[in-house]
């Protein structure tokens, strides 16, 4: 089956289920192909607008779906799988971006041939610059590659064992806030050097993306880019230095690793 031919049910319209929507739009999947559902349906006017089918009922929007995409609170994965239980066929592929809820009990609550996947994007799948980590059973090497191909639609995707999804959650899915949380507390910094905040916005978001680019498009490690800023004596290197004395990379480092232990807790 080709992508162009999938039909899919997000189930979940919030801010991630909405996102992972506009990015299939964006990446040029037909809107009739697409249903969404929340039971607030008036907020899913604008992907309405578009040409993508809104439903309040969850069992209506999956049945006969081939790809559905459950995009909501953990808290609500078992009572939701109940529902939509009776309508699900084999074949069917399940892809759950809920975190903390294993394949394993995932496929307690699915009918046998129903495949479940997980997957962990990031909010930038609305830009199609998602960074997507996908954990897959054992199947068809084909099906395997549907996913894989469905996501690389919405940006980067990586493969990985299951057990390090906790782990590509904080980094992945967490990790766009604390980008963002650098990107505001630079553009705040620059507005105290003296530049207004919608310049200071544009000069800090251009060169995070350079940065970016950087790394993605050379492969070298950010210390080997960073040596060729720095010069002896340099104002680059004392501003470093300083970052450091202070605990940059520390608290950055701690945050991930309480988001992380938060997160294997609460299962």
């Amino acid at each position: 089956m080709q992508i162009n031919q999938i039909n899919i049910a997000i189930v979940g319209g919030g801010n991630l289920g909405k996102s992972v929507a506009e990015g299939f739009l964006k990446a040029g999947i037909v809107p009739s192909r697409i249903v969404v559902s929340r039971r607030r349906v008036h907020l899913l006017e604008d992907l309405q607008s578009k040409g993508v089918r809104i439903e309040k009922e969850n069992v209506k929007a999956v049945s006969g779906q081939d790809v559905i995409i459950l995009a909501v609170k953990p808290y609500q994965a078992i009572e939701l799988l109940k529902e939509l239980n009776p309508v699900l066929k084999p074949g069917q592929i399940i892809l759950s971006l809920m975190t903390g809820m294993s394949l394993a009990e995932l496929n307690q609550h699915v009918p046998e041939g129903v495949l479940v996947f997980r997957v962990m994007p990031n909010t930038a799948v609305a830009l199609q610059e998602s960074m997507t980590l996908i954990a897959s059973p054992n199947c068809d090497p084909a099906v395997q590659k549907l996913v894989g191909d469905l996501f690389e639609t919405l940006g980067k995707v990586i493969f990985i064992n299951e057990e390090l999804m906790a782990a590509a959650t904080v980094l992945g899915a967490c990790g766009i806030a604390f980008a963002l949380r650098f990107i505001r507390a630079a553009i705040q910094g620059g507005v105290e050097i003296g530049f207004g905040a919608d310049v200071a916005q544009q000069i800090v978001a251009q060169t995070v993306k350079g940065a970016t680019e950087l790394i993605l498009q050379t492969g070298r490690h950010p210390e080997q880019e960073i040596d060729k800023v720095t010069t002896p004596k340099g104002i680059t290197i004392s501003g470093l230095n300083e970052m450091e004395h202070q605990g940059f990379s520390s608290a950055l480092i701690r945050g991930l690793l309480v988001s992380y232990n938060k997160l294997n807790n609460s299962k």
